[in-house]
């Protein structure tokens, strides 16, 4: 069976820098894939590559069997990939309900369909559907996570990806967003959650990838993150000291 997403040994970085190292990574349709690594362990560079913002030095991004990785990020968004980036990105300036048509840009010209998936935003995430003309800037921390998924959801993708979703939330916060996370997947989008926290990876993730020094090590089963993560660990704290 083909994966929906497939990542195939990719090196890929910035100019003299080397952030993935021959990394490899699948996303079964359905599934809800945790990537889970310190910073500077190479997951946003993967979310780049995926995306078209970064294109890869080596090997392949492929989606649905079809090479991805030398096609510009547009071309990749119309393919069914979207992303919530890492620090959630609104548009401050813009109204709420402003940020979320500029998420439903597949709909352009289709007034009945841009109105279907922006209810269907707002039954996900009722507090934005209470601020529609509320400056995005105004928003709490966890109210800008919520529009940030509620506008990457607006294109319905087959595939969503969110950078480090729980970073910088309340703990209500991200318990409110992880809710509705599992409301969507529920709902058939795929998922590939980057995250540092095991715990929320747990409770979410079919299954998950481990991340160091721009190599991903997987898959693992939710229940044995704990313990992978743990020999991952030391054994990256071992190399740091005898590399130093």
């Amino acid at each position: 069976m083909t994966a929906l997403l497939r990542i195939n040994d990719v090196v890929a970085g910035y100019g003299a820098i080397v952030a993935l190292r021959g990394a490899s990574l699948r996303v079964e349709s359905g599934d809800v894939v945790g990537l889970l690594g310190a910073n500077g362990a190479g997951k946003t560079t993967m979310v780049r590559v995926i995306t078209g913002l970064v294109h890869a030095r080596s090997g392949s991004v492929e989606l649905d069997g079809v090479r991805i990785d030398r096609l510009r990020a547009e071309a990749v968004a119309r393919r069914g990939v979207s992303v919530v980036p890492e620090g959630r990105r609104v548009f401050p300036g813009m109204t709420v309900e402003d940020n979320l048509l500029v998420g439903g840009w597949r709909h352009r010209g289709d007034a009945a369909g841009t109105r279907h998936e922006l209810e269907r935003v707002y039954e996900l995430f009722p507090r934005l559907a209470e601020r529609p003309t509320q400056l995005a800037g105004s928003l709490s921390g966890g109210e800008q996570q919520m529009l940030a998924t509620g506008r990457a959801v607006m294109s319905r993708p087959r595939l969503l990806i969110l950078d480090e979703p729980s970073l910088g939330l309340a703990p209500k916060a991200v318990e409110t967003v992880y809710e509705r996370l599992r409301q969507i997947h529920r709902e058939g989008t795929s998922i590939l959650l980057i995250e540092q926290n095991l715990r929320l990876a747990r409770s979410i993730c079919t299954t998950a990838y481990l991340m160091a020094r721009g190599v991903a090590t997987g898959p693992y089963a939710p229940d044995e993150l704990e313990a992978e993560a743990a020999r991952h660990y030391l054994g990256e704290q071992s190399a740091k000291g005898r590399s130093g």
